[in-house]
């Protein structure tokens, strides 16, 4: 079965290659890899959730631990990515979605075991946080792998619709879980319900079910994965073949300027639900929280589909705009010396840093494989084909989603640990943001010089 699904030709950019057998193969990859990488992110951001619930359910954990516990998710993924960015031209697309998919099985099930037992130790549930990573690591792998599918031409809204219904799994965690864990949705397998105060009564809470219920659906879409996706024989890459980014300027300045889209919009959404438990504490935080990673994702493509049509890095450049005004309203909002703030303003403001991150998310990776098709065809002489440099550019373009993702998550460990140490500093989240203008600066400056500017070293 496995050596049905290994395709030995794959030539995108062939017009009739495309038209007769390119086109179907390759959406039918990506609508297997969409509900895998939903899964990814909700099992990832889980535990923006969870965190919220544990001093409810009798867990005696301090506010540090807790932020850490929130943190720990996004640090390890992002760290996994590195690895995984390149592990698709290793192992194969088929394989490895179906193997990343099947691993969120164990973070899924520990916690509905965890939470379950109020002697499970801080160190067991560090360990379920740092397993949660998986789902971040997936994502690198995830980009890497459709965009090898898809001609240069469609791109943007391949990958545009990978990642930004990928991201949808952040809200629908936050959404999803607040009601399964108010019902004993699994009956007697799912185990005792927790008791918890709420308006002065004792009612129950099934905390379990935050992990037990994406049980089911991660083995149906491993299984749909093994059985359904493709491996490309012309992907294949040993680690050293990919190695080759890293001699590559403009990986590193796509990192910096991922880390600003993606980064902003993984750290929002990680933090978000406890920031506005901090800064609003008469406001039920999971009843809002889902919204601002709902509105990134879902207008992830619209930022891949404008920037096949006007230029990812024009779209990029915007993005980086809006993004500093966005946390400027922000602060004219945040409760001042623990008095006043303006809580519909506040989520009014976040939504619209949602909403740019998501179309900065969609922007950066429609730029990534312009700029390494761009640069290996100013290479091509007699020596080196057009056909060698379109091959060698895929292989560094997909490197370099995956390796790029892998950098800019760290932005998810970055920015509520920004929130907590601005706060136990200053008393006030004002400096994090601050320092979060100064950096979206940086980026603007990046994308005007190297990639939006009339003259640019590298238009795209």
């Amino acid at each position: 079965m496995a050596s049905s699904n290994v395709i030995t030709r794959w030539t995108p950019e062939d017009a009739t290659f495309w038209r007769q057998s390119g086109q179907s193969i390759a959406t039918r990859n990506l609508w297997l890899s969409i509900p895998a990488l939903t899964l990814a992110f909700a099992v990832w951001m889980v535990w923006s959730v969870v965190v919220v619930n544990l001093p409810s359910v009798g867990f005696k954990f301090s506010t540090n631990q807790l932020f850490w516990l929130a943190s720990l998710p996004a640090l390890c993924g992002a760290t996994l990515r590195i690895f995984y960015s390149f592990a698709v031209p290793i192992f194969g697309g088929r394989r490895w979605t179906a193997i990343s998919t099947a691993s969120l099985l164990l973070p899924a099930t520990g916690i509905g075991f965890a939470v379950q037992n109020p002697d499970t130790s801080y160190e067991v549930f560090v360990l379920l946080a740092i397993l949660c990573g998986f789902g971040g690591g997936n994502f690198a792998s995830s980009m890497s792998n459709i965009s090898f599918f898809f001609p240069k031409a469609k791109k943007g809204t391949a990958l545009g619709l990978n990642a930004g219904l990928g991201n949808l799994g952040v809200s629908l965690v936050q959404f999803v879980v607040p009601m399964v864990i108010t019902a004993g949705v699994f009956g007697a397998l799912g185990g005792e319900p927790q008791m918890v105060s709420k308006g002065g009564a004792q009612v129950p809470m099934w905390l379990q079910n935050a992990g037990f219920i994406w049980v089911p659906f991660i083995a149906i879409s491993a299984l749909a994965a093994w059985f359904g996706m493709h491996d490309l024989s012309e992907a294949k890459a040993s680690f050293a073949d990919q190695a080759v980014i890293f001699k590559r300027k403009h990986n590193w300045l796509m990192c910096w300027l991922y880390i600003g889209t993606f980064g902003s919009f993984i750290g929002y959404s990680a933090g978000f639900p406890l920031l506005i438990k901090s800064q609003f504490p008469g406001i039920n935080a999971l009843q809002y929280a889902w919204l601002g990673p709902l509105c990134g994702a879902l207008i992830r493509p619209l930022g891949g589909w404008l920037s096949d049509k006007l230029g990812g890095a024009r779209v990029t450049f915007w993005t980086f705009i809006v993004m500093g005004l966005g946390v400027l309203s922000v602060l004219q909002f945040l409760p001042q010396g623990g008095q006043g703030g303006n809580f519909t303003g506040f989520l009014v403001s976040f939504l619209v840093l949602f909403a740019a991150a998501g179309i900065g998310n969609g922007s950066t990776f429609r730029m990534i494989p312009i700029i390494f098709l761009t640069e290996r065809q100013r290479a091509v002489n007699r020596a080196y084909t057009q056909d060698q440099a379109v091959r060698d550019a895929n292989k560094e373009a997909a490197a370099v989603l995956g390796f790029s993702s892998a950098i800019g998550a760290y932005g998810g460990f970055f920015i509520p640990k920004s929130y907590g140490t601005s706060i136990s500093m200053t008393g006030s989240v004002d400096a994090a943001l601050y320092a979060f203008i100064a950096f979206y600066v940086t980026c603007l400056a990046v994308t005007w010089w190297f990639y939006s500017r009339k003259n640019a070293p590298m238009p795209c």
